[in-house]
């Protein structure tokens, strides 16, 4: 394969409080810069990143562009014309509306398409036209999960043949804590107790909150021991509704949890409760099996895909049925057990380098049909 110049879009890189898309974004192109290739990385950011936020390559180009909105499809795609790559990746949903020669984008979940409610008006008809225009314009779509390809296969009706499944990894300096102390130090910043269940991610009503909150208060009431804590970590998201909680006892909300704490927070949690209602993968599952933290998750969408048989499987919309996994999952010693070593081994399935090289792949395959 002859070198290749590649552009890549790294504006969602340097959010200051990354979530799911932003931190893909990052360590999916520090694994493509760590790689041996001969091929030429240039760099496109809406904001100057920190000098470590990516590995030093010989053959990679920063380019820093300031603009306060629609920088995709202004100075990026002006970049893109100017400069004229081999291909352009975008690891974050939306391609420019106009811009020169093949491309390559991850599309990571259609969930505003079966929870459109979720996901304010604006949004969601952005998402829509965003997802239109990548299907047209890419030359191949990049995917997290088969779920997510079945998906554009009946939504969009994308052949199989312009599909790559590229399965994320998972941040290896997310790893269990065992230091007594580093765990009391993240309880003693986030104000937590001792045994808590978590849930990770984004508070918006894609996640299933109010559920989670409602079987968590039905397992607490049938309780003789009362110390057990729910704790929501993560930032407050589209249509978050203070409602979720109200009247719920022994509900923490932290809010956004620093990356240094994140290892601790899931080690000394006694489960993950992650029972989302649609996830084009679904990160804290296996961020969560890589901390020897037992899970509880949905049975739907791309969740049954990364679990494995290394978690509880519940259905979503069924409080009743997330209150008995819960139950199970901390009184039942066995099982916890089990699903800890299942979920080391199915959590080291996932490896950015191997996501790094099959994205190459991908986009080798995209600039030589593009020829």
């Amino acid at each position: 394969m002859r070198a290749l110049t590649i552009a890549i879009d790294a504006s969602r890189t340097t959010t200051a409080q990354r979530t799911g898309t932003e931190n893909y974004a990052l360590q999916l192109i520090r694994a493509i810069l760590a790689l041996d290739t001969p091929h030429h990385y240039r760099l496109y950011f809406r904001d100057a990143p920190r000098p470590d936020l990516f590995p030093a390559h010989p053959r990679a180009t920063w380019q820093v562009i300031p603009w306060p909105r629609v920088w995709t499809h202004q100075r990026f795609a002006a970049a893109l014309w100017r400069d004229r790559p081999d291909i352009t990746f975008v690891p974050s949903h939306v391609l420019p509306l106009w811009f020169p020669g093949p491309a390559v984008v991850t599309v990571h979940d259609l969930g505003y398409i079966y929870f459109p409610d979720a996901h304010p008006g604006l949004a969601r008809r952005y998402l829509a036209w965003s997802t239109r225009h990548g299907v047209q314009r890419a030359t191949r779509l990049m995917v997290d999960s088969l779920a997510t390809a079945h998906d554009l296969a009946a939504h969009y009706g994308v052949s199989e043949n312009r599909i790559a499944l590229v399965y994320p990894g998972v941040d290896e300096a997310i790893t269990r804590v065992t230091d007594p102390a580093r765990l009391a130090a993240v309880r003693a910043r986030y104000k937590l107790p001792e045994r808590y269940l978590l849930f990770f991610g984004t508070l918006q009503p894609r996640k299933n909150i109010a559920r989670i909150v409602q079987a968590f208060s039905q397992w607490q009431s049938r309780q003789p021991d009362q110390d057990v804590a729910l704790v929501l970590a993560g930032s407050q998201g589209w249509l978050y509704d203070p409602a979720w909680t109200v009247g719920a006892r022994n509900v923490i909300l932290p809010g956004y949890i620093a990356d240094a704490d994140v290892a601790a927070l899931y080690s000394g949690a006694l489960a993950l409760v992650f029972p989302s209602l649609h996830e084009g993968f679904g990160f804290p599952v296996l961020e969560a099996m890589r901390c020897g933290t037992p899970v509880i998750t949905s049975a739907t969408s791309s969740l049954p895909e990364v679990a494995g048989d290394a978690a509880l499987l519940v259905n979503p919309r069924d409080v009743t049925a997330i209150t008995a996994a819960i139950q199970r999952i901390v009184t039942d010693d066995a099982l916890r057990a089990d699903l800890i070593d299942k979920g080391y081994r199915q959590a080291g399935k996932f490896t950015w380098q191997r996501a790094a090289e099959q994205a190459v792949q991908t986009l080798e395959t995209a600039a030589r049909l593009s020829s």
